[in-house]
């Protein structure tokens, strides 16, 4: 059972489920970009369990995650989760991509690879027959730098996006994918694409499931990266769902008036 326990206690069915998650929130209506990232933590801070952030997870917290990404103009995620997780196929369900059709959203959104290196083998499951042609947003050092072959044959599976020269420019990446129309970008992270974007002060929202597990351990935080300023950062809870032990809080950047 789910529960809505902020601001007011009550019993969310599963219809009620897909209205609190699906409903497009009021910050996201205006003509610029919203960037969302969706994570997944235990209680003492570990972002993975034996190297995966799915270990840590329940079918409730697949159910919210399905969710938060149905309703995305955009799927962004850093090269290394592509690598770890694979992403092959298609990534939303037949009702899922129904609902998106329902409401007037191409019935798949297309994946953004964020890959400052370039270091994508063309072999990898992602390129394989993808339901949607995917982008790689990458630098201009990494075009240069990466062996020809390999550009050429991602050229052949992929759109190609400099998002900076040497070094990833957020506010780049950001004006390339809104320039496409892509206005509600939804990123699955990881770690060091959520702690770039924060540093940047440019993290919309937070959609953070608490996994009530100790994991101990060497496992890394949800973000790491440059240091970034308490100002640029502060966050607002807006809402707190609750299944069986598992938290789900979404967090909104406060914007300076």
């Amino acid at each position: 059972m789910i529960e809505r326990i902020f601001p007011h206690p009550a019993v969310l069915s599963s219809a009620d489920l897909e209205h609190e998650l699906l409903a497009a929130p009021a910050e996201n209506s205006s003509a610029r970009a919203w960037l969302s990232f969706n994570f997944i933590s235990s209680i003492d801070g570990a972002a993975t369990l034996d190297g995966l952030s799915g270990k840590l997870g329940n079918p409730w917290d697949l159910r919210v995650f399905s969710l938060l990404r149905q309703s995305a103009d955009v799927i962004l995620v850093g090269a290394a989760t592509i690598r770890a997780e694979g992403y092959g196929g298609e990534l939303l369900s037949a009702a899922a991509q129904q609902w998106r059709h329902e409401n007037w959203l191409p019935r798949h959104p297309p994946l953004a690879i964020v890959s400052g290196s370039l270091n994508l083998d063309p072999e990898l499951e992602v390129f394989r027959d993808p339901p949607v042609r995917p982008l790689i947003l990458t630098l201009e050092s990494a075009l240069a730098q990466a062996p020809r072959e390999r550009v050429t044959a991602l050229e052949n599976l992929a759109e190609i996006v400099t998002i900076g020269g040497d070094v990833l420019d957020p506010q780049r990446l950001l004006s390339e994918l809104a320039a496409r129309n892509f206005k509600r970008i939804h990123s699955e992270g990881g770690p060091s694409l959520l702690g770039t974007f924060a540093a940047a002060g440019v993290v919309d929202e937070l959609n953070l499931t608490l996994s009530p597990l100790l994991v101990g351990g060497a496992s890394g935080r949800i973000a790491h990266g440059p240091a970034t300023s308490e100002l640029a950062n502060s966050m607002e809870l807006r809402r707190i769902l609750k299944a069986d032990s598992m938290l789900f809080l979404r967090y909104v950047r406060q914007h300076n008036s």
